[in-house]
């Protein structure tokens, strides 16, 4: 999304219904409202959200009546990217610059300026569901408007992992988001119980939930490897094999039947690009990790009930949807 969207005249009326419909009703004041410019975007991680903002100098509050209006009940972790900008809220104000972070309540007043300096300021604001957040408020109050520094530690890796999810989410489908919202409010929470002293023991569960997460993203990320199979996976997370299968007890299908239905995803995909439609099969096969193709036509045909040649004829004649 950018202002340029809109009017010259409507940019700063823009950019104001855009972060009240996609963070909250917020009321702005820009110095230069009829030169304002700005820019932004979302992503849907499931519960949570990170939203992305880049916008020029301004000042913004939150009121009661903006919180009658309506209220997310949400905690907001802020993670300024470039330029400079202030949070204030209850008894906490944070003065941040490049690679700062700080927390806010929905439910509660603040306010909060930028571009200090004259220039327009990168701002990240994960968004984070209150019953979400595994930490009794009344110890979440003591970091509302403080400062957090990202330069070490897991607010470093945190920061990190915001930045990285920013620009690489939307390449990612929407299961793969879904995966990734549920780390980065893990991180968070982990994080944010550092700075109270007290960090969160994650429960054998929640260890292997996320273990399971960090398996799946190696495997999509690794389809194209021929040699990749359960016994790399194991060796590579530092498992057993029989660890790894016990890992995948209760999931609805085994690791080398999700490698294999992955790479099939793959391949079908693939079939249906009509920019592809001159590229053999066999090495679209082939990119997705299958070196035999008479193992891949039985199989494609198995999964699909119809062999690849087939199917990317009917694909590319619309047949397929």
């Amino acid at each position: 999304m950018t202002a340029a969207e809109a009017a010259p005249g409507n940019r700063f009326e823009w950019f104001e219904q855009v972060v009240s419909d996609v963070l909250l009703p917020t009321a702005f004041r820009a110095e230069d409202p009829s030169g304002f410019d700005a820019r932004g975007g979302m992503l849907d991680l499931g519960g949570a959200r990170l939203a992305r903002f880049s916008y020029g100098p301004l000042r913004s509050r939150r009121t009661p009546a903006l919180i009658r209006k309506g209220d997310p009940e949400q905690y907001q972790l802020a993670l300024v990217a470039g330029g400079t900008a202030w949070f204030g809220q209850e008894d906490g104000r944070a003065e941040l610059g490049p690679g700062g972070m700080t927390l806010w309540d929905t439910s509660r007043p603040y306010e909060s300026g930028s571009g200090t300096d004259g220039r327009d300021v990168d701002v990240l604001v994960l968004q984070i569901p209150k019953a979400r957040l595994p930490l009794p408020s009344q110890r979440v109050e003591r970091l509302l408007a403080r400062p957090i520094r990202s330069g070490t530690g897991l607010a470093a890796i945190l920061a990190g992992f915001l930045t990285d999810l920013a620009d690489s989410g939307p390449d990612c489908t929407p299961d793969q988001l879904n995966g990734l919202g549920e780390m980065a409010v893990d991180l968070a929470a982990t994080t944010l119980a550092g700075q109270l002293g007290s960090p969160v023991e994650p429960t054998a569960e929640l260890r292997a939930q996320a273990l399971l997460r960090q398996i799946r993203a190696f495997i999509d990320h690794h389809l194209g490897d021929p040699d990749l199979t359960p016994r790399t996976v194991a060796a590579r997370h530092h498992l057993s094999l029989r660890s790894l299968h016990a890992l995948f007890h209760d999931e609805p299908e085994g690791v080398a039947a999700t490698i294999r239905r992955r790479r099939l995803e793959g391949c079908r995909a693939d079939l249906a690009r009509p920019d592809l439609r001159r590229q053999p099969i066999q090495s679209i096969a082939a990119r997705w990790g299958f070196t035999s193709a008479t193992a891949f036509s039985r199989t494609f045909r198995h999964a699909y009930g119809t062999t690849p040649r087939d199917y990317r004829l009917a694909a590319l004649r619309g047949a397929v949807a």
